[in-house]
């Protein structure tokens, strides 16, 4: 069982490429290593390290690199976003691709091939490294691809999504043969209707699928604090993408989820945090929990979401938090232990229409009808997990995941 922290730098926050100082980054991963915590989750800014398309800047690959040996020196791996892409409501696109040089990300193929060339060389400076964990594609990049709420979309198809994807993860492999490479979409793929960034792409493409959990989505002011469906929205969104799972193994990744203020407020984010990890770690085949985030983004830095100043493990100046202590003591507790538990015997229908494209997804959002039917099985003291319509009468399937008992939303009281 793993337990990490997306690392957000203490001095200047994701700026810190620009006047990259490794003796500040071995502080903040002294700090982090301190926690107990094993891995780290790291992200370069795209427009920094190939500021042209055709310049992968050879300086900053090195910074990367410094900065994952580092961590090694510190018993943490690591696992690397490569384009940045989307960070805390702040998006990092390079120049070449905006503007006056306006191109589709996903789809013109320039631009398509750059991503390609940067990915492996990302991934081919780490592959010799033993604490590189693997590539992510990018942070919530399906965000570029609808709009609402992107205020200027680069829109594509599900079909377009997919094939982007598989190309770009491809080239990740090429980098560093025989990693876990994935890719790590937001909540909009799961609840969205129009999002092209489907479930099945997220439960089927790369090496495990990633979710990524936050209770402002709606879940939190429909149910508030201490909710069932707030600190089980995790659990909820890890066995929700078991329903477009193909492999009945595959593994899961709660790779973002924290405790958001004014919902969370900071006196409930402790009990918050012991309450969502708890409950996703009653979820078989959980590769790990990635809390976001390391550090306090520093109140010197402007125009950032209220929430996202408070939402670190440790504070800017490197005090750990109530989080991090709950953090820190959940990981002590699990420390060589195996995590296996007990299959989900009972499994709710989930029926979004065509499986591949999902279009009616919006069911299994805060409100509607899995969502809220699976957090009464919850609150009653059920274990669910969920199975697609199409699936719910193969009998091997069935099988192979461990569940013996199917029920529609209309039959849960």
């Amino acid at each position: 069982m793993r337990f990490g922290a997306n690392y957000t730098p203490s001095q200047g926050w994701f700026h810190h490429w620009l006047d990259f100082d490794l003796d500040a980054v071995r502080a903040d991963l002294d700090a982090i290593a301190a926690l107990g915590l094993d891995h780290v989750r790291v992200f370069p800014l795209w427009p920094v390290f190939q500021p042209n398309r055709s310049l992968i800047r050879p300086r900053a690959v090195e910074q990367l690199v410094a900065l994952a040996d580092a961590a090694g020196e510190r018993g943490l791996d690591v696992n690397v976003d490569g384009l940045q892409g989307h960070l805390s409501s702040f998006d990092f696109l390079p120049a070449w691709t905006r503007t006056w040089h306006r191109r589709n990300i996903f789809t013109d193929p320039d631009v398509v091939s750059a991503q390609e060339d940067y990915l492996r060389t990302l991934a081919s400076a780490l592959a010799d490294r033993p604490n590189f964990l693997g590539m992510t594609i990018g942070n919530e990049i399906a965000q570029f691809a609808a709009g609402p709420p992107h205020p200027d979309p680069d829109r594509i198809t599900p079909e377009q999504a997919g094939s982007w994807l598989e190309r770009v993860l491809a080239a990740c492999e090429e980098g560093a043969p025989g990693l876990p490479h994935l890719h790590a979409e937001y909540d909009a793929s799961w609840y969205q209707d129009d999002q092209p960034f489907t479930p099945a792409h997220a439960a089927r493409l790369g090496a495990m699928t990633a979710v990524h959990s936050w209770v402002f989505n709606g879940t939190a002011q429909r149910h508030g604090r201490n909710g069932t469906a707030t600190s089980g929205h995790a659990a909820y969104l890890v066995e929700l993408s078991k329903a477009w799972a193909l492999d009945a193994r595959r593994p899961v990744w709660l790779q973002e989820v924290g405790a958001p203020q004014p919902l969370i407020p900071a006196e409930y984010a402790a009990e918050f945090t012991e309450a969502t990890v708890e409950a996703a770690l009653d979820c078989p085949d959980l590769w790990g929990v990635t809390w976001w985030c390391s550090h306090d983004v520093s109140r010197d830095l402007a125009d950032f979401p209220e929430l996202e100043y408070s939402l670190g493990l440790l504070t800017n100046d490197g005090e750990v938090k109530p989080a991090g202590k709950s953090v820190s003591a959940i990981a002590a507790q699990w420390r060589g232990r195996e995590h296996a538990p007990a299959p989900r015997t009972t499994a709710l229908i989930v029926d979004a229409g065509d499986e591949d494209r999902a279009p009616h997804r919006s069911v299994c959002a805060p409100g509607g009808p899995v969502f809220e039917a699976f957090t009464r099985l919850t609150a009653d003291g059920a274990r669910p997990t969920t199975v697609l319509a199409d699936l719910a009468d193969d009998a091997g399937h069935l099988a192979a995941r461990g569940i013996t008992e199917v029920v529609t939303v209309d039959n849960v009281a």
